[in-house]
């Protein structure tokens, strides 16, 4: 698999920035500003407006959140899940910050009341037809490159589930009545997504 470095990742942004100078470089300050309940993420100081979720979609969030915090919750995990609308400062710049749909973060110091500041350990992101290149393209090179250990893209409209073990081996494809290992708990936590209520 590809993935940006972070170098590459800086070439990028900055080719993006100097591409767009004539249009208003936003900020997390303006992210905090949205109204109430109006959800965006912001990337390279563009603003993209979110979708409500549809209820397939919240229930397989419910769903794989349940399964994830019960494992925690039994002693087993060391980490905290977060389910969106959760921030994430994933560069601790101004010009990034997203709201991903699970996370779990492993590192308490990375975590205040706004939220994380920093690479989480794990994404999940639930493709909606809105939502696609953003979660296949942008979001895994932005989360590869700040250090994220694994990456799950779960696409109800295509039956699966896509993991980047970005520090590991156990990245792969499955469908969405596969069980799957969690990598950054070396296996030990096993999704089945055929007795998920999904």
């Amino acid at each position: 698999m590809l993935y940006w470095t972070k170098e590459k990742l800086r070439e990028q942004e900055e080719k993006n920035r100097s591409t767009r100078l004539q249009e208003r470089m936003y900020t997390i300050d303006d992210i905090e500003t949205l109204p109430e309940g109006q959800r965006a993420e912001l990337v390279d100081g563009v603003i993209y407006n979110m979708a409500t979720p549809t209820r397939q979609h919240q229930r397989i969030s419910m769903s794989l959140s349940t399964t994830i915090n019960n494992y925690i919750s039994s002693g087993k995990g060391r980490c905290e899940i977060y389910a969106a609308p959760f921030a994430v400062y994933l560069n601790q710049d101004h010009y990034n910050y997203f709201e991903p749909d699970i996370t779990v973060v492993c590192d308490s110091s990375k975590l205040d009341e706004k939220g994380c500041h920093g690479a989480p350990d794990w994404i999940i992101e639930i493709v909606s037809p809105s939502s696609r290149s953003m979660d296949y393209i942008v979001k895994m090179f932005r989360y590869s490159a700040a250090g994220v250990r694994e990456y799950w893209i779960v696409d109800p409209e295509k039956d699966s589930v896509t993991v980047y073990d970005f520090k590991g081996e156990s990245g792969g494809s499955y469908t969405m009545s596969d069980v799957v290992p969690v990598g950054i708990y070396d296996g030990d936590l096993q999704i089945d997504f055929s007795v998920l209520n999904i």
